[in-house]
């Protein structure tokens, strides 16, 4: 109980002389402070990991483990590995989060106050506590937020799967429209350097055969021979046999260069493909998950983020309802006790500023006694000072009177 009371801000000496209620009511305040602050530290800590943990480098395993679409309802069976050195560093991170806050919120619940000492909740009231509400509607959104996307995790592992592989296809297909004009652009030029091979080719076996042709037996059995026109056709073919040569030996490197280049472009394009899902796997981050949970899961999120900052703000809303008790007319004596014995003398209202707000007198007497008596003193100096000097101004008159000649010569 006195743990929650110093968490709540509550003096615990004066809790002890206090009335049960009082007690409680520290108790019950201390106890919402404690809470926040570790679900702020299990918050803050599975934020670090979400933030830091590895991301997977092939985005497709969780997505073939879970059988493709049906992953929204498979997912489940999916157990993801812990990564140990980056759950050290969470945790260490989750306790000094859950310090900052645990630290924050008792410096909001102590200078709150007790209001004006009454169960209503007035408007000055409320612009006085404007500040701390605000403090604490930020301090929940930044507690509900990594909390509701690990209530959630399944179903945003689920959607955001689906929408890593939609992804990876649109984005495979955009690489493959792009390498597919620059291989249907190569492939176009090895075709017309093939059909100019192809030509030479076609025209030297034409060649050949017309001079086989001429070689052969004619019809009836009588034979052409190796007359002029079978040297003639000779000549032609080897002409052509040295034109086919000259393209295979001009293109056939052209052509061989163009199906490098080629084999060059499906190499980079697997490359880039490859590197989607590395690329895509950077997509499984904190932003990413809490977007995911408010658009798919808007009424969850809202949720999730009304009762966090019930159970922030609570405590500031108890404080300005709070009615006076025990605790607080003994607080209020303690507080003129330590004011009277360390001479510092206050009183309500005791004048009007310029904006017609009602100012106190605050008298700090043992430093106007110390002042005061400085000042005699100082006085005091002044006077005796004055004294000695008139004396002196006597006594010299005196010597004057007596023997004026001691004090006048002539030259």
């Amino acid at each position: 109980m006195k743990l929650f009371w110093k968490a709540a801000g509550g003096d615990k000496f004066i809790l002890t002389k206090s009335t049960y209620s009082d007690q409680i009511k520290y108790f019950c305040l201390g106890g919402i402070v404690l809470a926040t602050a570790i679900m702020a530290g299990l918050s803050g800590g599975y934020a670090f990991y979400t933030i830091f943990k590895p991301k997977l480098s092939d985005v497709t395993e969780l997505w073939e483990k879970t059988g493709g679409e049906s992953a929204m309802n498979n997912l489940q069976g999916f157990t993801e590995t812990t990564d140990i050195s980056t759950s050290i560093y969470a945790i260490i991170f989750g306790l000094i989060w859950g310090l900052i806050i645990y630290n924050i919120d008792r410096f909001i619940i102590t200078s709150t106050g007790k209001g004006d000492g009454t169960e209503a909740i007035t408007w000055g009231e409320l612009k006085n506590a404007f500040p701390r509400i605000i403090m604490g509607c930020i301090i929940a959104i930044s507690i509900s937020k990594p909390l509701e996307i690990r209530i959630l995790k399944g179903e945003i592992d689920a959607k955001l799967q689906v929408k890593q592989e939609r992804l990876k296809e649109e984005a495979i297909v955009n690489i493959e429209d792009k390498y597919e004009n620059r291989i249907v652009e190569k492939n176009a030029k090895i075709a017309q350097y093939q059909r100019e091979i192809d030509k030479a080719e076609q025209s030297y076996t034409d060649a050949v055969k017309a001079f086989n042709d001429e070689l052969a037996e004619k019809p009836g059995g009588s034979a052409s021979g190796y007359g002029p026109d079978a040297k003639r056709k000779e000549v032609i073919m080897n002409d052509r046999k040295i034109d086919r040569d000259e393209m295979r030996l001009k293109f056939d490197p052209l052509i061989a260069d163009l199906n490098n280049e080629i084999k060059g472009y499906i190499n980079e394009k697997n490359d880039e493909i490859d590197n989607i899902s590395f690329s895509l796997s950077g997509l499984d981050g904190l932003a990413e998950r809490i977007t995911i949970a408010e658009e798919e899961y808007p009424a969850v999120s809202w949720f999730l983020t009304l009762l966090f900052l019930a159970i922030e703000l609570t405590p500031i809303f108890f404080k300005l309802m709070l009615i006076k008790s025990p605790y607080d007319y003994m607080s209020d004596n303690y507080k003129h006790l330590e004011l009277a014995q360390n001479g510092v003398y206050i009183e309500e209202d005791y004048y009007e500023d310029k904006n017609g707000v009602q100012r106190e007198l605050v008298r700090f007497l043992s430093a106007e006694k110390l002042m005061s008596e400085q000042k005699e003193f100082h006085d005091a100096q002044l006077r005796i000072t004055k004294y000695a000097i008139e004396k002196f101004e006597e006594k010299e008159k005196q010597k004057i009177n007596e023997n004026p000649d001691d004090f006048i010569k002539y030259s």
